[in-house]
């Protein structure tokens, strides 16, 4: 089968562009014939206020990966799609309701000559702006198929899509293999709280349980904030935490990760709200447990107890009692004996027959 993956991928970072390159990775694996339609250039600065791109790549580089397309050249998006009429499958890897005005030139100069299938790891954004919906609803409407990442997200699609809409879970797309720094097997007293800081994901939240909890225990913030870096540094001195948080603002590199993982007892996932999030495996394969939220996926990917602890969304309290428990005497060795890496090829055999099946 001929497909066209349209999505980010290097020089550009982050999650959507490891899950562009490994998903093309592996449908040639699988024997199809791949391409990546990237991009020269993908959003305006002002709507993506974190860094865009990086000078090394992170993994592999997908070798059959154009970098056509442009925001600012409409007339680029109809000649891909038009270039892309030979093939099977164009796969539109949905990150952002931005990218809806491309995808619809790309569908315009396909004109329905391939199969096309909006991959969307989510369907609208955590944060929203009166114009989401509407734009999603256009392209959902246009295309063929419909691939997402949880059944929440599923029942989403739905009120918007007029095509067929399927459920696969998200397969792991770590950028490199994760390889732990060395480590004594000790108890650090430290906590790490990793990724792009955004409202949804909660850190005020873990601030406050922080503060609530245990009064020897630290917290490592490392990733890139998407505004409210004052707010945070100013809620930190009012709860008393400032001898306690260690703020490391800025894209986190991969080869940096490892020891970040070492140095922690847990990472904490206080989200609000969810869809799929390659963090959880992420701390498994460093073989740390995780404290999250009930929501997204978290449930499903944390067995609460075992190699982790489940809270409520939301809620400080909740968490604060979780960091309790978490820090009981021998549990922080307990939890960690029993993180397990997780075998991602049959996740990964049943998303591409969800891709490349019938639509």
């Amino acid at each position: 089968m001929r497909i066209a993956v349209v999505g980010p991928a290097f020089p550009y970072k982050g999650g959507g562009a490891h899950h562009t390159t490994e998903l093309a990775h592996r449908l040639a694996a699988a024997g199809h014939s791949v391409v990546i339609e990237s991009w020269r250039a993908q959003y305006p600065a002002f709507l993506y206020p974190g860094q865009q791109t990086i000078s090394e790549p992170e993994g592999e580089p997908f070798p059959g990966t154009r970098r056509r397309l442009d925001w600012r050249r409409p007339d680029g998006w109809w000649r891909t799609g038009r270039s892309l009429r030979t093939c099977d499958l164009v796969v539109l890897a949905v990150l952002s309701p931005v990218q809806v005005p491309s995808y619809l030139g790309i569908l315009k100069g396909l004109r329905g000559r391939a199969r096309a299938v909006a991959l969307c790891h989510n369907v609208l954004p955590h944060e929203r702006k009166p114009y989401d919906r509407p734009l999603m609803k256009a392209l959902l409407k246009r295309v063929d198929g419909v691939l997402v990442h949880s059944e929440q997200q599923g029942a989403l699609a739905r009120e918007l899509a007029s095509s067929p809409v399927r459920v696969a879970e998200m397969p792991a797309h770590l950028p490199t293999p994760a390889v732990g720094a060395a480590r004594d097997g000790g108890v650090r007293r430290r906590l790490l709280f990793f990724g792009i800081v955004r409202p949804y994901k909660g850190l005020d939240m873990l601030l406050r349980a922080l503060a609530d909890g245990p009064d020897d225990v630290s917290l490592t913030v490392a990733g890139e904030f998407w505004g409210g870096l004052e707010e945070t540094r100013e809620l930190i001195g009012r709860l008393g935490l400032t001898g306690r948080v260690e703020l490391r603002p800025g894209y986190v590199p991969a080869a940096d990760v490892p020891a970040l993982f070492a140095a922690c007892d847990a990472l904490v996932l206080p989200y609000r709200s969810a869809t799929a999030s390659q963090n959880v495996w992420m701390a498994f394969e460093h073989g740390v447990p995780v404290i999250a939220t009930r929501v997204g996926g978290f449930a499903d990917q944390v067995r609460d107890g075992v190699d982790g602890l489940i809270c409520e969304p939301g809620d400080p309290g909740s968490l604060a009692d979780a960091l309790k428990r978490f820090y009981a005497p021998g549990e922080p060795e307990r939890l960690r004996s029993g993180v397990r890496p997780v075998d991602h090829e049959p996740v990964w055999a049943a998303y591409l027959e969800a891709l490349t099946g019938t639509w």
